[in-house]
């Protein structure tokens, strides 16, 4: 029997985030302390099967009103799903023929949900690469991205950009450019300049997240999108600037100029903090990470932070502070 195992990664921004979707510039890395796992084997019907995380007992009314307070209504099957679909319709609009066999699929996550890490893509290029396998077909690695993003924005109607793709299916260290005058056309779907940088450039990192609190990445990228369409020159400017931030980010890293690094992960933050109200409990993340001499930004949507640190006792430092937030804190792994 034909069994398919393929894993995707976390992923934490480091600088420009979130001008991605708005033709700006992005450093990205892969973190490989959090996983999705998605397993597919040969079978006689197409099954989907359930995951804990796609909960549907709970222990009374109010433990539902609070699991969606926090992880929203969607679980990964919606994912998987939409990932098939989008998958069987890209081969069909390139006459790329299936073969008729069957198949089950079950997935598994170890990803913090909705803090800001892309869990939800993570399943999505997982899945992806079991369909890869599974039917001999081989999507371009550039395109893959650009596939992944459709399933989200097409077929869920999520507001996204490519960074968070582009690393999952890269891996590593990325500096993307998605400015107009890199887009060019990969078998269909539009591509941009993507750029693998040697993870050994980077000085010591940390990411934490909160445990208890989480927010649908929808929440902030519903309103940041509808202001930056009617022409909000306060997003406007503040995405520019973060896709420049993102631009001397990679030569401060080329050119070993590490002392530069921090100040620009920390204008990051402030870029966001000026243009939209921010929940209280995810500033403060940042303020205490700070105060304990690191830099801090948010590592995606909110949730999760990412930053530079000093040394051991700063780390221990971060580590005490944050803890007392309920947070946990790591040091992100990005070689495989």
């Amino acid at each position: 029997m034909i069994l398919i195992r393929r894993r995707a990664f976390a992923r934490a921004a480091l600088v420009g985030n979130p001008s991605d979707g708005y033709h700006g510039r992005t450093i990205a890395l892969i973190v490989r302390n959090f996983r999705a796992e998605v397993v597919l084997y040969e079978w006689d019907s197409v099954d989907i099967v359930l995951a804990e995380n796609d909960r549907a007992r709970f222990r009374s009314v109010r433990d539902l009103a609070r699991d969606v307070t926090l992880h929203g209504y969607y679980g990964g099957i919606r994912l998987i799903k939409a990932t098939i679909k989008r998958f069987v319709e890209y081969c069909d609009e390139r006459r790329i023929p299936l073969h008729d066999r069957n198949f089950s699929v079950r997935y598994e996550t170890t990803i913090p949900r909705q803090v800001g890490l892309a869990g939800s893509s993570a399943i999505i290029v997982a899945t992806l690469r079991c369909l890869m396998e599974f039917y001999g077909i081989d999507v371009p690695l550039e395109a893959q991205p650009s596939l992944v993003l459709s399933v989200e924005r097409e077929e869920l109607g999520i507001t996204a950009g490519l960074q968070d793709r582009v690393v999952q299916v890269h891996e590593g260290l990325m500096h993307m450019d998605f400015s107009p005058q890199t887009e060019r056309l990969v078998a269909g779907l539009r591509c941009y300049a993507y750029e693998r940088l040697d993870p050994a450039l980077l000085p010591p990192l940390y990411l934490a997240y909160h445990h208890g609190l989480s927010e649908p990445t929808e929440v902030f990228h519903d309103e940041v999108r509808g202001r930056f369409e009617r022409g909000d020159q306060d997003v406007v400017r503040a995405m520019k600037e973060a896709a420049d931030l993102a631009g001397c980010a990679r030569r401060a890293l080329l050119e070993r100029r590490l002392s530069e690094l921090p100040g620009l992960i920390d204008r990051n933050f402030d870029l966001r903090r000026q243009i939209c109200h921010l929940p209280r409990w995810q500033v403060e993340m940042v303020d205490t990470a700070r105060r304990s001499g690191a830099s801090a930004n948010f590592a995606g949507s909110g949730g999760a932070i990412v930053g530079t640190y000093d040394g051991r006792a700063s780390f221990d430092a971060l580590l005490s502070s944050l803890r007392d937030l309920g947070c946990s804190i790591i040091e992100p792994q990005i070689a495989a």
